[in-house]
Protein backbone atom coordinates (compact mmCIF):
# COMPACT_ATOMS: atom_id res chain seq x y z
CA UNK A 1 0.00 0.00 0.00
CA UNK A 2 1.31 3.48 -0.48
CA UNK A 3 3.19 5.02 1.65
CA UNK A 4 3.87 8.65 0.86
CA UNK A 5 7.08 8.46 2.18
CA UNK A 6 9.24 11.93 2.80
CA UNK A 7 11.64 9.76 4.15
CA UNK A 8 14.39 11.96 6.18
CA UNK A 9 17.98 11.19 5.46
CA UNK A 10 20.90 12.26 8.06
CA UNK A 11 23.79 10.08 6.69
CA UNK A 12 26.69 11.05 8.44
CA UNK A 13 29.17 12.09 5.51
CA UNK A 14 32.03 10.73 7.11
CA UNK A 15 30.27 7.28 7.23
CA UNK A 16 29.38 7.56 3.38
CA UNK A 17 32.54 7.65 2.32
CA UNK A 18 33.80 5.06 4.45
CA UNK A 19 30.89 3.10 2.81
CA UNK A 20 32.50 4.25 -0.49
CA UNK A 21 36.14 3.08 0.58
CA UNK A 22 34.44 -0.21 1.40
CA UNK A 23 32.90 -0.48 -1.39
CA UNK A 24 36.31 0.02 -3.69
CA UNK A 25 37.42 -2.94 -1.32
CA UNK A 26 34.68 -5.19 -1.78
CA UNK A 27 33.64 -4.95 -5.64
CA UNK A 28 35.55 -8.33 -7.13
CA UNK A 29 33.69 -10.35 -4.28
CA UNK A 30 30.84 -12.50 -4.80
CA UNK A 31 31.21 -14.88 -1.93
CA UNK A 32 28.18 -13.21 -0.58
CA UNK A 33 26.38 -14.87 -3.95
CA UNK A 34 22.42 -15.61 -2.88
CA UNK A 35 19.83 -16.38 -5.52
CA UNK A 36 17.49 -14.02 -4.29
CA UNK A 37 20.38 -11.13 -5.12
CA UNK A 38 20.68 -12.38 -9.01
CA UNK A 39 16.54 -12.83 -9.04
CA UNK A 40 14.64 -10.57 -11.14
CA UNK A 41 11.63 -10.23 -9.66
CA UNK A 42 8.25 -9.77 -11.32
CA UNK A 43 5.69 -8.16 -9.45
CA UNK A 44 1.84 -9.48 -10.85
CA UNK A 45 -1.30 -7.74 -9.66
CA UNK A 46 -3.97 -10.30 -9.17
CA UNK A 47 -7.30 -8.35 -9.67
CA UNK A 48 -5.87 -6.90 -12.72
CA UNK A 49 -3.59 -9.75 -14.30
CA UNK A 50 -6.14 -12.09 -15.75
CA UNK A 51 -9.26 -13.12 -15.22
CA UNK A 52 -10.10 -16.33 -15.81
CA UNK A 53 -14.10 -17.06 -15.57
CA UNK A 54 -15.54 -14.11 -17.10
CA UNK A 55 -16.64 -12.07 -13.51
CA UNK A 56 -14.16 -9.03 -14.33
CA UNK A 57 -11.74 -9.72 -11.98
CA UNK A 58 -8.24 -11.55 -11.98
CA UNK A 59 -7.52 -14.54 -10.10
CA UNK A 60 -5.42 -17.46 -10.10
CA UNK A 61 -6.57 -19.41 -12.82
CA UNK A 62 -6.11 -16.89 -14.98
CA UNK A 63 -2.61 -16.52 -13.67
CA UNK A 64 -2.13 -19.97 -13.87
CA UNK A 65 -3.11 -19.60 -17.56
CA UNK A 66 -0.38 -17.01 -17.80
CA UNK A 67 2.91 -18.94 -16.56
CA UNK A 68 4.38 -19.55 -19.77
CA UNK A 69 4.46 -16.14 -20.44
CA UNK A 70 5.81 -15.14 -17.16
CA UNK A 71 8.47 -17.78 -17.40
CA UNK A 72 9.12 -16.29 -20.97
CA UNK A 73 9.66 -12.61 -19.30
CA UNK A 74 13.15 -14.78 -17.98
CA UNK A 75 11.96 -13.31 -14.43
CA UNK A 76 13.14 -15.85 -11.23
CA UNK A 77 10.55 -14.84 -9.04
CA UNK A 78 6.89 -13.37 -8.69
CA UNK A 79 5.78 -11.34 -6.00
CA UNK A 80 1.89 -11.70 -6.07
CA UNK A 81 -0.10 -9.07 -4.09
CA UNK A 82 -2.18 -10.39 -1.29
CA UNK A 83 -4.89 -13.13 -2.08
CA UNK A 84 -6.10 -13.92 1.22
CA UNK A 85 -9.62 -14.07 2.17
CA UNK A 86 -10.97 -10.62 2.51
CA UNK A 87 -14.06 -7.87 2.12
CA UNK A 88 -11.92 -6.03 -0.37
CA UNK A 89 -12.03 -2.62 1.33
CA UNK A 90 -8.29 -2.09 0.27
CA UNK A 91 -8.24 -4.52 -2.76
CA UNK A 92 -6.75 -7.59 -0.49
CA UNK A 93 -4.42 -5.28 1.29
CA UNK A 94 -7.61 -5.61 4.32
CA UNK A 95 -7.01 -9.53 5.29
CA UNK A 96 -9.83 -11.38 7.40
CA UNK A 97 -8.71 -14.82 7.01
CA UNK A 98 -4.91 -15.26 6.45
CA UNK A 99 -5.34 -18.93 5.63
CA UNK A 100 -7.83 -18.86 3.10
CA UNK A 101 -7.95 -17.60 -0.64
CA UNK A 102 -9.90 -14.95 -1.09
CA UNK A 103 -13.06 -15.71 -2.76
CA UNK A 104 -12.86 -13.65 -6.06
CA UNK A 105 -9.30 -15.47 -6.78
CA UNK A 106 -10.33 -18.99 -6.37
CA UNK A 107 -9.32 -21.45 -3.91
CA UNK A 108 -6.50 -23.47 -1.86
CA UNK A 109 -6.87 -25.89 -4.25
CA UNK A 110 -6.24 -23.15 -7.25
CA UNK A 111 -3.23 -21.77 -5.06
CA UNK A 112 -1.78 -25.34 -4.89
CA UNK A 113 -1.75 -25.54 -8.56
CA UNK A 114 -0.60 -22.25 -9.28
CA UNK A 115 2.54 -22.95 -7.07
CA UNK A 116 3.15 -26.10 -8.36
CA UNK A 117 3.00 -24.57 -11.84
CA UNK A 118 5.63 -21.56 -11.16
CA UNK A 119 8.70 -24.63 -9.42
CA UNK A 120 7.79 -26.68 -12.69
CA UNK A 121 8.85 -23.61 -14.73
CA UNK A 122 11.35 -22.90 -12.63
CA UNK A 123 9.54 -19.89 -11.18
CA UNK A 124 9.80 -18.49 -7.26
CA UNK A 125 6.74 -17.28 -5.64
CA UNK A 126 6.66 -14.33 -2.99
CA UNK A 127 3.81 -13.30 -0.82
CA UNK A 128 2.89 -10.60 0.66
CA UNK A 129 2.43 -10.83 4.24
CA UNK A 130 0.03 -8.16 5.45
CA UNK A 131 0.72 -8.08 9.50
CA UNK A 132 1.20 -4.66 10.57
CA UNK A 133 -3.40 -4.43 10.19
CA UNK A 134 -5.83 -6.57 9.14
CA UNK A 135 -9.39 -6.13 8.45
CA UNK A 136 -12.25 -5.34 10.89
CA UNK A 137 -13.86 -8.52 9.64
CA UNK A 138 -11.21 -10.51 11.29
CA UNK A 139 -12.01 -12.66 13.85
CA UNK A 140 -9.90 -11.42 15.91
CA UNK A 141 -11.07 -7.81 15.82
CA UNK A 142 -14.24 -9.05 15.79
CA UNK A 143 -13.70 -10.25 19.66
CA UNK A 144 -11.51 -7.54 20.09
CA UNK A 145 -14.17 -4.82 20.30
CA UNK A 146 -16.73 -7.34 21.63
CA UNK A 147 -15.51 -6.70 25.35
CA UNK A 148 -12.74 -5.45 26.93
CA UNK A 149 -11.92 -8.14 28.57
CA UNK A 150 -12.07 -10.41 25.80
CA UNK A 151 -8.69 -12.41 25.49
CA UNK A 152 -8.23 -10.68 22.23
CA UNK A 153 -8.65 -7.55 23.09
CA UNK A 154 -4.50 -7.11 23.53
CA UNK A 155 -4.53 -8.35 19.53
CA UNK A 156 -5.10 -4.23 18.98
CA UNK A 157 -4.68 -0.81 19.89
CA UNK A 158 -6.94 0.90 22.28
CA UNK A 159 -7.71 4.01 23.98
CA UNK A 160 -10.94 4.20 26.15
CA UNK A 161 -12.78 6.70 25.72
CA UNK A 162 -13.34 7.52 29.48
CA UNK A 163 -9.06 8.42 29.10
CA UNK A 164 -10.64 11.31 26.81
CA UNK A 165 -9.75 11.69 23.35
CA UNK A 166 -6.60 9.74 22.08
CA UNK A 167 -3.51 11.83 21.01
CA UNK A 168 -4.03 12.46 17.75
CA UNK A 169 -2.67 10.23 14.77
CA UNK A 170 -2.49 10.52 11.22
CA UNK A 171 -3.96 8.22 8.83
CA UNK A 172 -3.08 7.71 5.16
CA UNK A 173 -6.74 6.78 4.26
CA UNK A 174 -9.05 7.79 6.87
CA UNK A 175 -11.13 10.88 5.30
CA UNK A 176 -10.29 12.67 7.73
CA UNK A 177 -6.67 11.34 8.42
CA UNK A 178 -7.90 10.43 12.21
CA UNK A 179 -6.03 7.42 12.87
CA UNK A 180 -8.16 6.94 15.65
CA UNK A 181 -11.80 5.51 15.17
CA UNK A 182 -14.50 5.70 18.00
CA UNK A 183 -15.95 2.13 18.72
CA UNK A 184 -19.50 2.37 20.94
CA UNK A 185 -19.81 -1.71 21.95
CA UNK A 186 -17.12 -0.55 24.25
CA UNK A 187 -17.06 2.98 24.47
CA UNK A 188 -13.22 2.78 22.68
CA UNK A 189 -11.14 4.18 20.11
CA UNK A 190 -8.94 1.83 17.88
CA UNK A 191 -5.56 2.81 16.23
CA UNK A 192 -6.17 2.60 11.99
CA UNK A 193 -2.95 4.03 10.30
CA UNK A 194 -5.08 3.28 6.65
CA UNK A 195 -8.03 2.61 6.57
CA UNK A 196 -11.04 2.21 8.92
CA UNK A 197 -11.38 -1.08 8.56
CA UNK A 198 -7.94 -1.65 8.64
CA UNK A 199 -7.28 -2.12 12.22
CA UNK A 200 -3.82 -1.68 13.56
CA UNK A 201 -1.92 -5.30 15.23
CA UNK A 202 -0.44 -5.05 18.10
CA UNK A 203 3.11 -6.42 17.92
CA UNK A 204 3.59 -5.91 21.61
CA UNK A 205 1.37 -8.78 22.20
CA UNK A 206 3.51 -11.76 22.23
CA UNK A 207 0.23 -14.34 21.45
CA UNK A 208 -0.55 -12.05 18.05
CA UNK A 209 3.15 -12.30 17.55
CA UNK A 210 2.82 -16.30 17.84
CA UNK A 211 -0.53 -16.16 15.61
CA UNK A 212 1.72 -14.25 13.03
CA UNK A 213 4.30 -16.80 13.00
CA UNK A 214 2.25 -19.54 12.67
CA UNK A 215 0.86 -18.19 9.64
CA UNK A 216 4.20 -18.09 8.11
CA UNK A 217 4.87 -21.52 8.63
CA UNK A 218 1.44 -22.39 7.10
CA UNK A 219 2.12 -20.72 3.69
CA UNK A 220 6.04 -21.38 4.07
CA UNK A 221 5.35 -25.35 4.63
CA UNK A 222 3.13 -25.27 1.29
CA UNK A 223 6.48 -24.23 -0.15
CA UNK A 224 6.31 -20.93 -1.17
CA UNK A 225 9.57 -19.37 -1.78
CA UNK A 226 9.70 -15.56 0.37
CA UNK A 227 7.58 -12.58 2.11
CA UNK A 228 7.28 -9.35 1.48
CA UNK A 229 6.19 -7.55 4.77
CA UNK A 230 3.78 -4.96 3.67
CA UNK A 231 3.90 -1.44 6.27
CA UNK A 232 6.03 -3.44 8.78
CA UNK A 233 8.21 -0.23 9.20
CA UNK A 234 5.19 0.95 11.10
CA UNK A 235 4.23 -2.26 13.62
CA UNK A 236 6.23 -1.08 16.52
CA UNK A 237 4.20 1.62 18.66
CA UNK A 238 5.03 3.25 21.55
CA UNK A 239 1.83 1.97 22.94
CA UNK A 240 1.81 5.09 25.67
CA UNK A 241 0.50 7.03 22.88
CA UNK A 242 2.65 10.59 23.36
CA UNK A 243 1.39 13.55 21.78
CA UNK A 244 3.50 14.52 18.44
CA UNK A 245 4.58 17.96 17.31
CA UNK A 246 1.89 19.83 15.37
CA UNK A 247 2.49 18.87 11.87
CA UNK A 248 4.04 15.69 12.12
CA UNK A 249 2.12 14.14 9.60
CA UNK A 250 3.73 16.28 6.87
CA UNK A 251 6.98 13.75 7.94
CA UNK A 252 5.02 10.85 9.77
CA UNK A 253 7.76 8.28 8.97
CA UNK A 254 9.50 10.13 11.53
CA UNK A 255 7.62 9.03 14.40
CA UNK A 256 5.99 5.93 12.98
CA UNK A 257 9.01 4.29 11.04
CA UNK A 258 11.18 2.37 13.50
CA UNK A 259 9.74 2.57 16.49
CA UNK A 260 9.41 0.60 19.84
CA UNK A 261 11.31 -2.66 19.37
CA UNK A 262 10.84 -3.60 16.11
CA UNK A 263 14.07 -5.01 15.58
CA UNK A 264 13.74 -7.57 18.55
CA UNK A 265 9.91 -8.54 16.56
CA UNK A 266 12.26 -9.31 13.51
CA UNK A 267 14.94 -10.81 15.27
CA UNK A 268 12.13 -13.37 16.59
CA UNK A 269 10.68 -13.67 13.59
CA UNK A 270 13.78 -14.56 11.89
CA UNK A 271 14.28 -17.06 14.79
CA UNK A 272 11.09 -19.00 14.72
CA UNK A 273 10.25 -18.44 10.78
CA UNK A 274 12.66 -16.99 8.07
CA UNK A 275 16.05 -18.80 9.63
CA UNK A 276 14.10 -22.47 9.01
CA UNK A 277 13.22 -22.30 5.74
CA UNK A 278 15.21 -21.20 2.44
CA UNK A 279 13.10 -17.85 1.84
CA UNK A 280 13.93 -14.50 0.83
CA UNK A 281 12.72 -11.58 3.05
CA UNK A 282 12.01 -8.09 2.38
CA UNK A 283 9.82 -5.41 4.51
CA UNK A 284 8.56 -2.45 2.64
CA UNK A 285 9.92 0.61 3.74
CA UNK A 286 13.70 0.93 4.87
CA UNK A 287 12.76 3.84 8.14
CA UNK A 288 13.96 7.50 8.30
CA UNK A 289 18.10 6.45 8.14
CA UNK A 290 20.60 4.59 6.22
CA UNK A 291 21.27 3.18 9.72
CA UNK A 292 17.61 1.90 9.89
CA UNK A 293 17.54 0.47 6.46
CA UNK A 294 21.08 -1.24 7.99
CA UNK A 295 19.60 -2.55 10.60
CA UNK A 296 16.68 -4.08 8.74
CA UNK A 297 19.13 -6.21 6.51
CA UNK A 298 22.80 -6.28 7.51
CA UNK A 299 23.07 -10.19 7.62
CA UNK A 300 24.89 -10.62 11.13
CA UNK A 301 21.38 -9.02 12.68
CA UNK A 302 19.49 -11.89 11.88
CA UNK A 303 16.51 -9.32 10.36
CA UNK A 304 15.82 -9.51 6.85
CA UNK A 305 17.55 -9.69 3.39
CA UNK A 306 16.44 -6.71 1.54
CA UNK A 307 15.31 -3.29 2.12
CA UNK A 308 12.61 -1.43 0.22
CA UNK A 309 12.79 2.55 0.35
CA UNK A 310 10.69 4.72 -1.40
CA UNK A 311 12.93 7.85 -1.55
CA UNK A 312 13.68 7.00 -5.77
CA UNK A 313 9.73 6.00 -6.27
CA UNK A 314 8.81 9.02 -4.80
CA UNK A 315 10.55 11.81 -6.81
CA UNK A 316 8.47 11.86 -9.50
CA UNK A 317 6.18 15.15 -9.65
CA UNK A 318 2.97 16.18 -12.15
CA UNK A 319 5.29 18.98 -12.72
CA UNK A 320 8.15 16.75 -13.53
CA UNK A 321 11.90 15.60 -11.51
CA UNK A 322 15.35 16.61 -11.36
CA UNK A 323 17.43 13.56 -12.93
CA UNK A 324 20.30 15.37 -11.20
CA UNK A 325 18.11 14.70 -7.77
CA UNK A 326 17.68 10.85 -9.26
CA UNK A 327 21.17 10.30 -9.59
CA UNK A 328 21.99 11.65 -6.32
CA UNK A 329 19.55 9.53 -4.37
CA UNK A 330 20.67 6.03 -6.05
CA UNK A 331 24.22 7.10 -5.87
CA UNK A 332 23.44 7.83 -2.18
CA UNK A 333 21.79 4.73 -1.65
CA UNK A 334 24.53 2.10 -3.66
CA UNK A 335 27.56 3.78 -1.29
CA UNK A 336 25.65 3.33 1.65
CA UNK A 337 25.09 -0.42 0.70
CA UNK A 338 28.51 -0.76 -0.99
CA UNK A 339 29.97 -3.52 2.07
CA UNK A 340 26.52 -4.61 3.99
CA UNK A 341 23.08 -5.02 3.20
CA UNK A 342 21.19 -5.46 -0.13
CA UNK A 343 18.79 -3.25 -1.79
CA UNK A 344 15.48 -3.68 -3.91
CA UNK A 345 16.09 -1.52 -6.77
CA UNK A 346 12.55 -0.38 -8.21
CA UNK A 347 10.38 2.99 -9.94
CA UNK A 348 6.73 1.23 -9.75
CA UNK A 349 4.85 -0.72 -8.17
CA UNK A 350 0.75 -1.58 -7.66
CA UNK A 351 1.09 1.52 -5.29
CA UNK A 352 2.39 4.39 -7.93
CA UNK A 353 1.26 5.22 -11.04
CA UNK A 354 2.89 3.72 -14.51
CA UNK A 355 6.05 4.42 -14.85
CA UNK A 356 6.37 5.53 -18.19
CA UNK A 357 4.23 8.22 -17.49
CA UNK A 358 6.10 9.11 -13.82
CA UNK A 359 9.53 8.92 -15.36
CA UNK A 360 9.29 8.44 -19.02
CA UNK A 361 7.41 9.98 -21.82
CA UNK A 362 3.94 8.04 -22.73
CA UNK A 363 3.33 9.94 -26.12
CA UNK A 364 3.23 7.67 -28.77
CA UNK A 365 6.45 8.89 -30.30
CA UNK A 366 8.84 8.81 -26.97
CA UNK A 367 6.74 6.28 -25.30
CA UNK A 368 8.62 2.79 -26.64
CA UNK A 369 12.03 4.32 -26.56
CA UNK A 370 11.68 5.69 -22.81
CA UNK A 371 10.28 2.64 -21.89
CA UNK A 372 13.21 1.02 -22.63
CA UNK A 373 15.36 3.12 -21.15
CA UNK A 374 13.73 3.27 -17.69
CA UNK A 375 13.95 -0.82 -18.46
CA UNK A 376 17.87 -0.18 -19.12
CA UNK A 377 18.45 1.75 -15.84
CA UNK A 378 16.66 -1.03 -13.22
CA UNK A 379 18.24 -3.61 -14.84
CA UNK A 380 21.98 -2.32 -14.66
CA UNK A 381 22.02 -0.90 -10.86
CA UNK A 382 23.25 -2.74 -8.10
CA UNK A 383 20.54 -4.44 -6.26
CA UNK A 384 17.40 -6.97 -6.53
CA UNK A 385 15.20 -5.58 -9.52
CA UNK A 386 11.59 -5.22 -9.12
CA UNK A 387 9.34 -4.63 -11.98
CA UNK A 388 5.74 -4.14 -12.34
CA UNK A 389 3.46 -6.56 -14.45
CA UNK A 390 2.51 -4.35 -17.22
CA UNK A 391 6.04 -2.03 -17.57
CA UNK A 392 7.25 -4.10 -20.14
CA UNK A 393 4.80 -3.38 -22.52
CA UNK A 394 4.73 0.16 -21.46
CA UNK A 395 1.87 0.36 -20.62
CA UNK A 396 0.77 4.22 -19.38
CA UNK A 397 -1.44 6.00 -16.65
CA UNK A 398 -5.16 5.40 -17.51
CA UNK A 399 -6.48 8.82 -18.55
CA UNK A 400 -9.13 9.15 -16.30
CA UNK A 401 -11.16 12.34 -15.85
CA UNK A 402 -13.74 11.64 -13.60
CA UNK A 403 -13.53 10.22 -9.91
CA UNK A 404 -16.54 7.50 -10.81
CA UNK A 405 -13.27 6.08 -12.97
CA UNK A 406 -11.45 5.46 -9.49
CA UNK A 407 -12.17 2.54 -7.51
CA UNK A 408 -9.11 2.66 -4.95
CA UNK A 409 -10.12 3.55 -1.01
CA UNK A 410 -7.33 6.21 -0.60
CA UNK A 411 -8.55 8.17 -3.47
CA UNK A 412 -12.26 8.14 -3.14
CA UNK A 413 -11.62 9.03 0.19
CA UNK A 414 -9.47 12.08 -0.10
CA UNK A 415 -11.72 13.31 -3.10
CA UNK A 416 -14.17 12.84 -0.38
CA UNK A 417 -12.19 15.07 2.25
CA UNK A 418 -11.31 17.82 -0.53
CA UNK A 419 -15.24 18.35 -0.81
CA UNK A 420 -15.80 18.68 2.53
CA UNK A 421 -12.77 21.06 3.34
CA UNK A 422 -14.02 22.97 -0.43
CA UNK A 423 -11.26 21.99 -2.01
CA UNK A 424 -10.39 22.30 -5.67
CA UNK A 425 -11.82 19.43 -6.98
CA UNK A 426 -10.43 19.98 -10.35
CA UNK A 427 -6.77 20.28 -9.55
CA UNK A 428 -7.21 17.60 -7.49
CA UNK A 429 -8.69 15.47 -10.44
CA UNK A 430 -5.77 16.93 -12.50
CA UNK A 431 -3.60 15.44 -9.75
CA UNK A 432 -4.82 12.06 -9.34
CA UNK A 433 -5.18 11.53 -13.02
CA UNK A 434 -0.91 11.33 -12.43
CA UNK A 435 -0.41 9.90 -9.37
CA UNK A 436 -3.48 8.04 -8.29
CA UNK A 437 -2.72 3.70 -7.62
CA UNK A 438 -5.42 3.23 -9.84
CA UNK A 439 -3.59 4.16 -12.51
CA UNK A 440 -0.73 0.96 -11.85
CA UNK A 441 -4.04 -1.03 -11.83
CA UNK A 442 -6.24 -1.21 -14.75
CA UNK A 443 -6.50 -4.82 -16.50
CA UNK A 444 -3.37 -6.16 -18.23
CA UNK A 445 -3.35 -5.38 -22.03
CA UNK A 446 -2.98 -9.07 -23.55
CA UNK A 447 -4.06 -8.47 -27.12
CA UNK A 448 -6.72 -6.03 -29.24
CA UNK A 449 -9.52 -8.18 -28.16
CA UNK A 450 -12.12 -6.71 -26.03
CA UNK A 451 -11.47 -5.33 -22.54
CA UNK A 452 -7.46 -6.28 -24.02
CA UNK A 453 -8.35 -10.01 -23.88
CA UNK A 454 -8.25 -9.63 -20.17
CA UNK A 455 -12.04 -10.69 -19.56
CA UNK A 456 -14.89 -12.06 -21.28
CA UNK A 457 -17.10 -9.84 -18.60
CA UNK A 458 -17.47 -6.67 -17.58
CA UNK A 459 -13.79 -5.19 -15.57
CA UNK A 460 -13.81 -4.16 -12.00
CA UNK A 461 -11.97 -1.30 -13.84
CA UNK A 462 -11.90 0.58 -16.71
CA UNK A 463 -9.19 -0.90 -19.15
CA UNK A 464 -6.70 1.57 -20.53
CA UNK A 465 -8.36 3.03 -23.80
CA UNK A 466 -4.69 2.53 -25.86
CA UNK A 467 -4.86 -1.32 -25.10
CA UNK A 468 -5.50 -1.98 -29.32
CA UNK A 469 -1.96 -0.50 -29.20
CA UNK A 470 -0.18 -1.27 -26.27
CA UNK A 471 -0.83 -4.73 -26.00
CA UNK A 472 1.26 -8.20 -25.57
CA UNK A 473 0.08 -9.82 -28.60
CA UNK A 474 1.50 -7.44 -30.62
CA UNK A 475 4.44 -6.77 -29.39
CA UNK A 476 5.32 -10.67 -29.17
CA UNK A 477 5.52 -10.12 -33.26
CA UNK A 478 8.00 -7.21 -33.30
CA UNK A 479 11.61 -8.07 -32.16
CA UNK A 480 12.28 -4.97 -31.55
CA UNK A 481 8.85 -3.80 -29.15
CA UNK A 482 9.82 -3.10 -25.59
CA UNK A 483 8.24 -6.23 -24.11
CA UNK A 484 11.45 -8.19 -26.08
CA UNK A 485 13.56 -5.65 -25.40
CA UNK A 486 12.50 -6.35 -21.64
CA UNK A 487 13.73 -10.33 -22.06
CA UNK A 488 16.83 -8.90 -23.94
CA UNK A 489 17.77 -7.07 -20.99
CA UNK A 490 16.92 -9.43 -18.44
CA UNK A 491 19.10 -12.17 -20.11
CA UNK A 492 22.11 -9.33 -20.18
CA UNK A 493 21.73 -8.73 -16.38
CA UNK A 494 22.00 -12.92 -15.97
CA UNK A 495 24.71 -13.33 -18.56
CA UNK A 496 26.79 -10.51 -16.35
CA UNK A 497 27.40 -10.63 -12.80
CA UNK A 498 28.72 -7.33 -12.64
CA UNK A 499 25.43 -5.53 -13.25
CA UNK A 500 24.39 -7.96 -10.01
CA UNK A 501 27.76 -7.33 -7.49
CA UNK A 502 29.59 -5.05 -9.17
CA UNK A 503 30.98 -1.65 -8.15
CA UNK A 504 28.61 0.94 -9.27
CA UNK A 505 30.58 4.77 -10.08
CA UNK A 506 28.60 7.46 -11.36
CA UNK A 507 29.78 10.02 -14.13
CA UNK A 508 29.08 12.82 -15.21
CA UNK A 509 27.36 13.68 -12.21
CA UNK A 510 26.17 17.27 -13.00
CA UNK A 511 24.19 16.23 -16.37
CA UNK A 512 21.04 17.59 -15.80
CA UNK A 513 19.96 15.40 -18.79
CA UNK A 514 21.61 12.29 -18.91
CA UNK A 515 22.56 9.37 -16.20
CA UNK A 516 25.69 7.18 -16.74
CA UNK A 517 27.90 4.68 -14.70
CA UNK A 518 29.92 2.34 -14.75
CA UNK A 519 29.82 -1.25 -13.06
CA UNK A 520 32.90 -2.91 -12.25
CA UNK A 521 33.70 -6.99 -10.99
CA UNK A 522 36.35 -9.45 -11.65
CA UNK A 523 38.27 -7.01 -14.55
CA UNK A 524 35.15 -6.47 -15.95
CA UNK A 525 33.96 -2.93 -16.92
CA UNK A 526 30.63 -2.19 -18.48
CA UNK A 527 29.35 1.48 -19.39
CA UNK A 528 25.83 2.86 -19.16
CA UNK A 529 24.70 5.55 -20.44
CA UNK A 530 21.15 6.98 -20.43
CA UNK A 531 19.41 10.43 -21.61
CA UNK A 532 15.89 11.09 -19.49
CA UNK A 533 15.17 13.75 -22.30
CA UNK A 534 12.88 14.14 -25.12
CA UNK A 535 16.28 15.89 -27.29
CA UNK A 536 19.43 14.95 -27.90
CA UNK A 537 21.90 15.23 -24.74
CA UNK A 538 25.77 15.39 -24.60
CA UNK A 539 27.21 13.11 -21.76
CA UNK A 540 30.77 14.06 -20.57
CA UNK A 541 32.22 10.37 -19.11
CA UNK A 542 36.12 10.50 -19.45
CA UNK A 543 36.30 7.24 -21.07
CA UNK A 544 37.06 6.92 -24.87
CA UNK A 545 34.21 4.66 -25.94
CA UNK A 546 34.88 4.51 -29.58
CA UNK A 547 35.91 1.02 -29.58
CA UNK A 548 34.11 -0.09 -26.82
CA UNK A 549 31.47 -2.80 -27.94
CA UNK A 550 27.78 -2.29 -27.46
CA UNK A 551 25.55 -4.69 -25.55
CA UNK A 552 22.83 -3.47 -25.52
CA UNK A 553 20.91 0.00 -27.10
CA UNK A 554 17.36 0.72 -28.04
CA UNK A 555 17.87 2.97 -30.97
CA UNK A 556 19.66 0.25 -34.18
CA UNK A 557 22.70 2.42 -34.05
CA UNK A 558 23.65 3.15 -30.73
CA UNK A 559 26.01 5.95 -30.16
CA UNK A 560 29.34 5.61 -30.00
CA UNK A 561 30.68 9.44 -29.25
CA UNK A 562 28.91 10.45 -25.84
CA UNK A 563 25.96 11.90 -27.69
CA UNK A 564 22.53 10.16 -26.61
CA UNK A 565 19.29 10.56 -28.75
CA UNK A 566 16.24 11.42 -27.42
CA UNK A 567 15.88 8.52 -24.68
CA UNK A 568 18.74 6.85 -25.52
CA UNK A 569 20.09 3.79 -23.45
CA UNK A 570 23.32 1.79 -24.10
CA UNK A 571 25.19 -0.72 -22.25
CA UNK A 572 29.02 -0.70 -23.56
CA UNK A 573 31.75 -3.67 -22.42
CA UNK A 574 35.00 -1.70 -21.83
CA UNK A 575 38.29 -3.06 -23.65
Amino acid sequence: MMKKSCILFTAIAVWMLTCVVCHAQNSNDTTGRKWWKEAVVYQIYPRSFKDNNGDGIGDLKGIISKLDYIKSLGVDVVWLNPIYGSPNDDNGYDVSDYRDIMKDFGTMDDFDTLLKGMHARGLKLVMDLVVNHSSDEHEWFKQSRSSRNNPYREYYHWWNAEQGKPPYRYSLFDVNHDAWRYDSLTNAYYLHYFSRKQPDLNWENPKLRNEVYGIMKFWADKGIDGFRLDAFQFAAKDTTFPGFPKGFEKNFTQYYAMQGNLHGYLQEMNREVLSKYNVMSVAEGAGNTFEDAHNLVDADRKELNMAYAFEGADIAKPEGYSVIHLKQVFTKWDSAFAANGWLSVFLANHDQARLISRYGNDKPEFRELSSKMLTTFLMTMRGTPYYYNGDELGMTNAGFTTIDDYRDVQTLNEYQRQKNIGGDIPKYLQRIAFESRDNGRTPFQWNADKNAGFTTGTPWIKVNGNYKTINAARQEKDKNSPLNYFRRIVKLRKDNLALVYGKYTLLDAQNPDAYAYTRELNGKKLLVMLNFRDKPVNTETGIDINKANVLMGNYEHPSKDGKLLPYEAVVYELN
